[in-house]
């Protein structure tokens, strides 16, 4: 792990409802980390430091001079409710990078599946922006999981990526959706799956809430993927 940084927010942009989109201007400073690591966050006057999965693919700190966060402002128990205020030239203390949820280094597989819910997608996104940004061989797919249509953090930029070829996308929303909606509904299941995986060696990134991070892998192994392909983000 680093030495702790403070860096200053640079900007704090409207993702969904209840996230933000928080960059850390870098500043000169060096941060090295795998696409699909963390880092622990707090504010620069606080001791106190709670973890997020960096957002931002490295190759994209590297070029831009920011850190990149996915921040949950919605009040529920964990630390990002503190973040309701948090705006343009706060402080930030940073600590690490951590875990081993990581997209690995020249992969030989040439077929990945990403499974994200909620804001699950913050490493994954790190994950596919390096994919692209290294010129990765291979096919990605992304299956993402949220509540309701409003609540899919990153969304218009998955698009594009999907509309340019560089990701197959599909969405799920759990619960409420309206008329307007056009992805599919309900939580992620076996037959769904089953259309996604059609090669026994598909590398599989999973994260999200404990309920996905429970059953996906169980359902991807009995579709015949190996555990040792199954990349899980356990916090």
């Amino acid at each position: 792990m680093s030495d702790s940084l403070v860096l200053r927010a640079s900007s704090v942009r409207f993702a969904t409802p209840s996230t933000r989109i928080l960059r850390l201007d870098l500043d000169g400073a060096v941060f090295k980390y795998l696409p699909g690591q963390a880092a622990n966050l707090g504010l620069a006057t606080s001791a106190e430091r709670v973890p997020y999965s960096i957002a931002s693919a490295p190759e994209e700190a590297l070029r831009n001079g920011y850190l990149e966060f996915l921040i949950k402002i919605e009040p529920s128990g964990r630390w990002g409710h503190k973040f309701d205020g948090l705006g343009r030239g706060m402080r930030i203390g940073v600590q690490g990078p951590w875990g081993s949820f990581t997209f690995p280094n020249r992969p030989p597989e040439q077929h990945f599946l990403f499974i994200a819910g909620g804001t699950g997608i913050a490493p994954i996104r790190a994950m596919l922006h390096h994919m692209i940004l290294t010129r990765q061989p291979g096919h990605p797919r992304l299956l993402f999981s949220a509540r309701t249509p409003d609540e899919f953090a990153y969304l218009p930029e998955l698009r594009r990526m999907a509309r340019h070829g560089s990701l197959e996308l599909a969405l799920t929303a759990t619960r409420e959706v309206g008329p307007r909606w056009r992805g599919e509904r309900g939580r992620i299941a076996a037959s769904r799956l089953a259309q996604l995986v059609n090669h026994p060696e598909t590398r599989c990134f999973v994260c999200g809430p404990s309920s996905l991070v429970n059953d996906v892998p169980v359902m991807l192994h009995a579709l015949g993927i190996p555990r040792k392909l199954i990349t899980l983000e356990e916090w």
